[in-house]
């Protein structure tokens, strides 16, 4: 399959697959090279198969409406996003650097707070953090591991220059996904790889029981893990349910654990009460303990703080690491590398604007029509003013919210997010794509080979959140003779 076949049109953004009009990146050029000569129709079929399978599979996720909630099945391209392994090696370094150092910092705001009293981060900056969480004050956890589990966004710019828009660590989600990609993949493709040396991601599981393992605070040979989920309405239950089967752990709801006096928790079983060493929590801090958080919540286990500050429970990810995901924080995350590291960031972060600074908010103000504005604490493409979409109105109204909460809203420029190419009606065009890797740190750090690439699948839209009608492609990373 060649250019001129795929009638493929490029622009002025960076593409991942071709380098020009008429040849493509070394990681690309195998896979179409075994799709060379393919009618549009046999494409067509290829994605048929890929849509099959996941219905078959059951991957589906979850959209909150007006309407109620409405399981969807998952929105796959059968087209990979292709990366040379070579370009990842330094990528994965640069993740578990800044894993590294975040995890420094949250266990210093916690304790001695010296990246306050060297004045490289201001104070009232994080203790203003909606997730700064007082009752973490004095904790100090195994190797750490507070933000045990963290799933970094990468996008590469016009420029070829991969940044790092933010990092998610309070309940990072989608790593399933990323898996079952692959497994579809491999359903439709197969020869595929064993043809082409594509790392395999499939290592995740089990390098993920082994971090969950290693946290665990109990003297015992064989920790009992759940997985806490607050159930089936939420958008990730597949996830959860996923991946406590990979790992053979319990996948339990708050109501089947229990505190007792002794400050330990234990699991609900029809043989009696087991006790709990670790738990891999999807429920978001608020939620998690109505002794000590929202008391109306019927989601958490009375008691759970009180077990975790007594040492006999590992949280992951830890209650308070939050602070570290605020976009705010975000900014600031290359001095963090430099003061407890002493080294220079490997990734770069995207330009930053906070606007609970003077002069950066007058930039905004001025300039909001050319910017991206995000609230400090949102998720999922939630919130957002991409300026040169924005109509007028949608601009005043982010001149309000700005002038009357500053220190909620940071500013960025507009990413020329690079594109792949991606089966559509029409044919193969481009589409905007970003990168969310999968990082651990327990005793150990692992980074995931790729992850999950999401994909915009409106024509022109740089929103990839499959809340907002993007989709995902499987991610490759090949090692090519190059290499």
């Amino acid at each position: 399959m060649n250019q001129s076949t795929l009638n493929y049109p490029l622009n002025d953004f960076y593409d991942e697959a071709f380098e020009t009009p008429h040849s493509l990146r070394p990681s690309a050029e195998e896979f179409f090279h075994r799709l060379d000569g393919l009618p549009l129709e046999a494409l067509n079929e290829l994605q048929k198969n890929a849509e099959t399978t996941i219905a078959q599979m059951g991957i589906s996720f979850t959209v909150y409406s007006d309407k109620g909630n409405i399981d969807r099945l998952w929105p796959f391209d059968v087209f990979p996003r292709t990366i040379e392994s070579k370009e990842w090696e330094k990528i994965s370094v640069g993740l578990k650097q800044r894993l590294k150092a975040l995890n420094a910092f949250i266990e210093d705001v916690y304790n001695d707070q010296n990246i306050f009293k060297e004045g490289i981060v201001p104070e009232d900056i994080i203790l203003s953090s909606k997730d700064y969480r007082k009752e973490s004050r004095g904790m100090r956890l195994k190797h750490q591991s507070w933000a045990c589990i963290c799933g970094t966004d990468l996008v590469r710019n016009s420029d070829g220059q991969v940044y790092v828009l933010e990092d998610n660590l309070r309940v990072p989600s989608g790593v399933s996904y990323m898996l079952e990609n692959r497994a579809v993949m491999k359903q439709v493709i197969p020869e595929a790889f064993r043809d082409i040396n594509i790392m395999p991601v499939d290592g995740y599981t089990s390098e993920l029981n082994r971090m969950l393992r290693s946290i665990c605070p109990n003297e015992t040979q064989t920790p009992e893990i759940v997985v806490l989920t607050p159930g089936i309405y939420n958008s990730a239950y597949y996830e959860h349910a996923f991946l406590a089967h990979e790992i053979g752990a319990e996948l339990v709801e708050g109501n089947d654990l229990v505190v007792l006096e002794d400050n330990c928790v234990y699991m609900r079983t029809i043989d009696g009460l087991t006790q709990v060493d670790v738990i891999y929590r999807r429920i978001d801090d608020d939620f998690i303990d109505p002794e000590v958080f929202l008391e109306d919540s019927i989601l958490g286990v009375p008691g759970l703080m009180r077990a975790w500050r007594a040492g006999n429970v590992a949280i992951a990810n830890a209650p308070g690491c939050g602070v570290a995901d605020d976009k705010v924080v975000y900014a600031y995350v290359p001095d963090m590398i430099r003061y407890y590291l002493n080294e220079e960031p490997i990734l770069s972060n995207v330009p930053t604007y906070l606007c609970s600074n003077p002069e950066d908010k007058e930039y905004v103000l001025e300039h909001l029509n050319e910017l991206v504005v995000k609230p400090a604490n949102e998720s999922g493409g939630y919130g957002l003013l991409i300026g040169p979409n924005a109509s007028e109105e949608e601009l005043q109204t982010f001149r309000e919210l700005i002038q009357n909460n500053p220190r909620n809203y940071i500013a960025q420029p507009t990413l020329g997010l690079s594109t792949a190419p991606t089966l559509c009606e029409d044919g193969i065009e481009p589409r905007h794509i970003d990168l969310r890797p999968f990082i651990l740190q327990g005793a150990s750090t692992y980074v995931t080979a790729g992850g999950l690439t999401r994909v915009a699948l409106r024509k022109g839209s740089l929103v990839v959140n499959s809340s907002q009608g993007g989709g995902s492609k499987d991610t490759w990373i090949v090692q090519t003779e190059e290499n």
